[in-house]
Formats: C-alpha cells, sequence, structure tokens
C-alpha cells in the first residue's frame, strides 16, 4: 500500500536535506572551489573549504544543465552564490563574494590558443577571412622564428641520447674517482692533526703559503737530557767570575760582616786609644799621637801593616 518505509512514514530518504525539495532545492555538501574573499566581512576563503548549499537548477548551456549553489558564510551572515559555467568548465560568482585571481592567462603568456568553433566555421567557410588570418600568421612565424631554431639545435645536440648518456656516466666516474681520492687525502691531514671538521678545498694561494713556512721537529725527553747531562759535565768547576759577584762571593763578604759586628759586641762601647804612626820615609823621630773614638761609631781593626809599632812607648 505505501510502497516504501519512507512512504509510511512519510519521510523522505535525503531526510533534511530535502526539506526544499518541492521548491527544486536540494541541500548539499558544497566544496569551494578557489580562493575568494566574502564581500560582507572582507575576510579570505580558501579553496576546500566546505559549507551546506542550496543547490537548484537555473539553467541549460545547449543539453548541460546550469546550477547555482547559495550558502552562508561561516565568519559573517553574508550569503554567497556561485553558479557553473559549462562554456569555460569553471565555475562564476553570481553574488556576495569575489574572486581571487590566480588563473593563468595563456594569452598574456604568450601560449596557444585554441580555436574557438566559430572561427574555425569562418575559416572554412570565407575566403577573404583565411587570408587574412594566414597573414597573421605568418608575422607570427617570423616573431617566433629565431626561438624555433634555438629549440630545434638543442634538440638536435641531445638527438643522439646513447652517446650522451656514455659521456655523462664516463665524466661521473672520473669525478667519483677524483673525490674519492681527495676523501682519503682529508681522512689522512684529519687523522694526522687530530682533527674532526671537514676541510677546504685546496687553492694555490695555500700552496704558496705552506711552502714559505718550515718546520722544526722537537728533541724528545732523552735528546733532551742528555744535552743537559752533556752541559753540566762540560761546564769547569771554578769560577770564572770575581767573588763579589758570584753567590760563594756574597756568602762569604756576609760572614766577614758577621764577624766583624761579633767582635764589636765584644768589646763593649769603651773607649779604646788607638796608636797611628807615620811613615818611616822622614828622619825626625816618630811622633805618637792618641786618638780616642767611639768604638761604636768607628771600625775597631788596629793596623798592623808595620811591625815595627811599639806600644809600650
Amino acid at each position: 500500500k505505501h510502497g516504501s518505509l519512507n512512504g509510511y512514514h512519510k519521510t523522505h530518504a535525503l531526510r533534511e536535506r530535502a526539506r526544499k525539495l518541492s521548491q527544486g532545492i536540494l541541500i548539499i555538501r558544497f566544496e569551494m572551489p578557489y580562493n575568494i574573499w566574502c564581500d560582507g566581512c572582507k575576510n579570505h576563503i580558501g579553496m576546500g573549504v566546505r559549507y551546506n548549499a542550496e543547490k537548484k537548477k537555473v539553467g541549460n548551456y545547449f543539453t548541460t544543465p546550469i546550477y547555482r549553489f547559495r550558502m552562508k558564510c561561516h565568519l559573517c551572515v553574508n550569503y554567497i552564490e556561485m553558479q557553473t559555467d559549462p562554456a569555460a568548465c569553471d565555475y562564476v560568482i553570481v553574488s556576495g563574494a569575489s574572486r581571487k585571481e590566480e588563473r593563468w592567462d595563456m594569452a598574456e603568456n604568450e601560449q596557444i590558443l585554441t580555436t574557438e568553433r566559430e572561427e574555425k566555421e569562418k575559416l572554412e567557410t570565407d575566403a577573404m577571412f583565411k587570408l587574412d588570418h594566414g597573414g597573421k600568421d605568418k608575422e607570427k612565424l617570423n616573431k617566433a622564428l629565431p626561438s624555433l631554431l634555438e629549440l630545434q639545435d638543442h634538440q638536435a645536440a641531445w638527438k643522439d641520447d646513447f652517446q650522451l648518456n656514455s659521456a655523462l656516466r664516463r665524466k661521473f666516474r672520473i669525478e667519483k674517482k677524483e673525490k674519492v681520492e681527495k676523501e682519503e687525502k682529508d681522512d689522512a691531514v684529519r687523522a694526522r692533526t687530530n682533527l674532526s671538521i671537514p676541510l677546504l678545498p685546496e687553492r694555490e694561494q695555500d700552496k704558496r703559503l705552506a711552502a714559505l713556512l718550515s718546520y722544526q721537529t722537537p728533541d724528545s725527553y732523552e735528546d733532551r737530557q742528555r744535552s743537559k747531562r752533556q752541559e753540566i759535565s762540560s761546564r769547569s768547576w771554578f769560577g770564572t767570575t770575581s767573588t763579589a759577584t758570584t753567590p760563594g762571593g756574597l756568602l762569604h763578604k756576609l760572614g766577614l760582616q758577621g764577624k766583624e759586628a761579633a767582635v764589636a759586641k765584644a768589646l763593649g762601647p769603651s773607649r779604646t786609644p788607638l796608636i797611628c804612626r807615620k811613615s818611616d820615609t822622614q828622619e825626625s823621630a816618630p811622633e805618637v799621637e792618641t786618638i780616642e773614638r767611639d768604638a761604636s761609631s768607628s771600625s775597631l781593626v788596629p793596623n798592623y801593616s808595620d811591625s815595627d809599632s811599639d806600644h809600650g812607648k
């Protein structure tokens, strides 16, 4: 009697999506085909963003139907309407947004444009239009002739692909061999100098600087010890410098000064008469004079240079 469960329950198979089906509107999921700018909030909506859109048929292009989609922006309350364009195989914006222009213009980039159907029919039926079109084609050919000749030269150079492949592989083998030799040399240098950094390629300036350098092999510990022993064995046992400048002479001088200080301390602070005698060169009798000096302020070393000094007189 009802034919199906949907007829029995008086519902549609698409449920909420078919709530406006009586108006010719179906709710679908519409995916944005390209980048656009919303006219309501001025925000960017990227390609691939999906919306719940109302789909309805608005016309035909020959036998291909034209559909229109109406959806609400997810960032504001503005509604966006788009429809299909079967002639250009594209989507066009009806209202509510503006397209972000990223299309490739073939005429601007000097690419070959497809001939329209009307133009093809006119070329086949109108001789004057065909002649005029042929003249334009010759102008384009003369303009593009240098580029075409250059392309032909490049194609001729790469025509024998087997020989080119063989030459390329031969070049790669030579470069690989040189690279392996260079890596071995670099590894040897790094191992000798205990380095772990990559080495730069060698230059002529580096060779000249290296030729100006001279290296001396450092002596080993045994060689240094042997040279020290030879120096010690060849050194003179007796010093050639004066005793005043050598360390031994300085110690001897300090010892004498210590003895003089001990003698002065033993004599005490009493006054000691010292007798000085003049030289014997004079014929007159020697004059003896007694000089009293303070023992604490002068040196108490008597003069024993003359053996005939008479202290008893």
